[in-house]
């Protein structure tokens, strides 16, 4: 029986080429199964100018018996020789592993082995060797000394490349296409490198940075962990009162700022921002080869700053020493500090190795910050790993954007689902030669089918490598790979070198509840600044069940046999879903922390801010998880005081400019309901899972 008549596609295409078209589809539906049938239209037929109903037409033709015992409905198949040749299929081959599942397996029962073969892989360069790849304290696999008794600087292994090749290629909103060598970055990552100690700063000082994901950026970045100091990573989008927080948190000694920056061609002060948050000193680059405004005085321009002595030899620290502190929400008024060691770094660049397959040449877009994870993520995953990093200065919701991603060629894409919805509603991507990637990434936020059979379909079908983790991860937990078949909006695997398992309300392993996490793996935070990381992380963690297994497969005591201790699990807030095939869809947040535009934020703190606002008496922030899927949104309950104006449109006005000026313009407010009294237990906590049960009924009742 055919699955396409060629009436359907009529609405589409001329009546010949439909007739054409949908003869061959038959014959290949016939002949093959389901998935080389689909592989031989995504590739022979589709194209991104092709209208998208089409593609979703005949997705759906080809799936519609599917097996969903076998998985969901793979957009893309790896092809044998690709998969051989990737850096993973080379893994395998040359440990004798025949297939990734049991790859996975051998790398969560062998970890000892699994991370001195990664260093080993990626070059990374030790000043002193280590005497054993881990230690732990007290046998406990909470506080692993990783890379014991050796000596390092991190930055020193994003600099293997040869110095010709491009480290970074870069635009902005206004100019050319610009780049800079290996040597380039070394010799600017050292001048600054000298600039900070000739300031009077030493090992060990913090050191934040506000500006923009520029070239010079990422130069601050790695000179700032050259002279063994550390990164406080703090995104430009945020208010002052938050920038004073994590300054005040981290004691940051100085900051790199901007003067002002470019957004949708419009100039916008930084610096004046960051002096309401009352720095130490700051130092200031100029938007445009002078200064718009008057420094404070001790604060330096760029040019006083920066020295000219070209050579520098990076500190050696210790494995575990600090060199970085960003920032995650928690449930209280102050973010979370979360420092990463210098290891922590490798455990960036291995999952880009193994999962994104990134290597010598490949050039990396990812839009982001340094103030969030994925900043200081794609610098080590790109640069250890030889690659180029691509930064476009502007917004990336626009052609622009997709004309930067064209004409450098980017390779791999990485982004936020709420990017792809602007792009599918604007069109502003229509026309453009996306043919260079060779696969998108995704993280930040839960993604959806449709948008992203569309994403894959814009570079003539490639992977989704769907991408989730946290800042106290370095990487990834669940992600893909470029080795098995991607189905839109779900995850194919758990990380490599890392394993998991998810448990029910009762505590007992299950398809769908609470993921926790199966320690130790390089990356995993071991310390918190301003929390107890063991109550934030262990303590209210359950007791492993006897006899469980890992999502690998592997029994949990033979993941910890290597090393003869009790395994412990580890607390991470998400919530997961295991589906057949050993696929895995993100179900959310199980604590008040939401994740908005790809950002954590508490709902207390959004609460705090509402507060404030007029006629405001109570407040409740809920995280609102689209039916269709897609990004989180924001919906804010409200309690009024006794005659006030109940207006939702001012309200939500007025609530959303207090919610940009001292959080986040990018928390954007979807809808506020009025409510005559919160949900309450007994002790008096709000109860916000009680409001989201009420506004998904809402929505089911009304549609969406």
């Amino acid at each position: 029986m055919d699955i396409i008549p060629a009436l359907h596609l009529e609405k589409f295409l001329d009546k010949v080429m439909s007739a054409k078209w949908a003869a061959l589809i038959n014959q290949w539906a016939k002949d093959l199964p389901a998935e080389e049938c689909w592989r031989n239209i995504s590739r022979q037929l589709l194209t991104p100018d092709i209208p998208f109903e089409i593609h979703t037409l005949l997705f759906n033709a080809v799936y519609k018996n599917w097996d969903s015992k076998r998985g969901p409905a793979p957009a893309w198949l790896p092809d044998e020789t690709k998969i051989a040749s990737s850096n993973i299929g080379r893994l395998q081959a040359e440990l004798g592993i025949n297939t990734y599942f049991d790859l996975h397996r051998w790398s969560v029962t062998h970890r000892t082995t699994f991370w001195q073969k990664m260093t080993d892989k990626l070059g990374i360069e030790f000043d002193k060797k280590y005497s054993s790849i881990v230690k732990f304290e007290n046998n406990n696999p909470e506080y692993p000394h990783w890379f014991e008794g050796a000596e390092l600087n991190i930055a020193r292994s994003c600099f293997k490349a040869d110095g010709g090749e491009t480290a970074i290629i870069y635009q902005g909103e206004e100019g050319p296409i610009e780049k800079m060598t290996y040597l380039q970055l070394n010799i600017l990552s050292n001048r600054i490198a000298n600039s900070i100690l000739n300031a009077g700063l030493k090992r060990g000082d913090r050191c934040a940075i506000n500006m923009l994901m520029t070239a010079d950026a990422v130069a601050i970045y790695l000179g700032i962990v050259k002279a063994g100091c550390v990164v406080v990573s703090i995104a430009d989008s945020l208010a002052p009162d938050e920038i004073a927080k994590r300054l005040r948190i981290s004691d940051a000694k100085i900051i790199f700022t901007q003067d002002a920056i470019m957004r949708g061609g419009k100039k916008i002060s930084l610096y004046s921002k960051v002096l309401e948050a009352n720095p130490a000193k700051a130092v200031v680059l100029p938007y445009n080869k002078k200064l718009a405004e008057q420094l404070r005085t001790g604060d330096m321009e760029w040019s006083n700053f920066l020295k000219s002595e070209e050579k520098f030899t990076p500190v050696s620290c210790l494995p575990g020493d600090e060199m970085n502190i960003l920032f995650s929400s928690g449930t209280t008024g102050d973010p979370k500090a979360i420092p990463w060691s210098h290891c922590t770094a490798i455990k960036c660049a291995t999952d880009a190795y193994l999962h994104h397959d990134i290597r010598q040449g490949t050039i990396v877009a990812w839009p982001t910050n340094l103030g969030w994870m994925m900043g200081p993520w794609l610098i080590f995953a790109t640069l250890i790993n030889r690659g180029t990093i691509a930064l476009f200065y502007g917004a990336p919701t626009g052609r622009q954007f997709g004309e930067f991603v064209q004409n450098v060629k980017v390779n791999m894409l990485g982004l936020v689902p709420s990017i792809v919805k602007r792009w599918i509603d604007s069109g502003c991507m229509n026309g453009l030669d996306w043919s260079s990637i060779y696969a998108f990434s995704s993280t930040g936020e839960s993604s959806n089918f449709s948008d992203y059979l569309w994403l894959m379909a814009r570079a003539g079908y490639k992977p989704v490598i769907e991408y989730c983790g946290g800042t106290e991860i370095g990487g990834a937990y669940a992600t893909g790979t470029m080795v098995q078949p991607a189905s839109p909006a779900t995850f194919s695997t758990p990380a490599l070198g890392i394993d998991f398992i998810i448990l029910d309300e009762s505590g007992q392993q299950s398809d769908n509840g609470e993921l926790f996490l199966i320690p130790p793996s390089v990356g995993l935070s071991v310390k918190l600044l301003n929390k107890d990381h063991h109550d934030v992380y262990y303590n209210q963690a359950p007791a492993c069940p006897a006899h469980a297994k890992g999502a690998s497969g592997a029994p949990i005591n033979e993941q910890c046999a290597e090393w003869g201790m009790k395994p412990i699990l580890r607390t991470h807030g998400d919530e997961l879903l295991a589906i057949r095939g050993g696929y895995y869809r993100a179900q959310g947040r199980v604590d008040d922390t939401m994740n908005l535009g790809g950002i954590k934020v508490s709902s207390a703190e959004i609460e705090r801010v509402i507060a404030n606002v007029s006629g405001v008496s109570e407040a409740a922030a809920i995280a609102f998880d689209p039916p269709q899927g897609g990004p989180s949104e924001l919906v804010i309950y409200i309690v009024l005081k006794p005659g006030s104006n109940s207006d939702r449109a001012i309200m939500k006005e007025n609530m959303q400019q207090a919610i940009a000026k001292h959080l986040n313009p990018l928390f954007r407010i979807k809808e506020i309901a009025l409510i005559d009294a919160l949900p309450r237990t007994a002790s008096n906590k709000v109860m916000r899972r009680v409001l989201r049960k009420e506004y998904r009924e809402k929505v089911n009742i009304t549609g969406y």
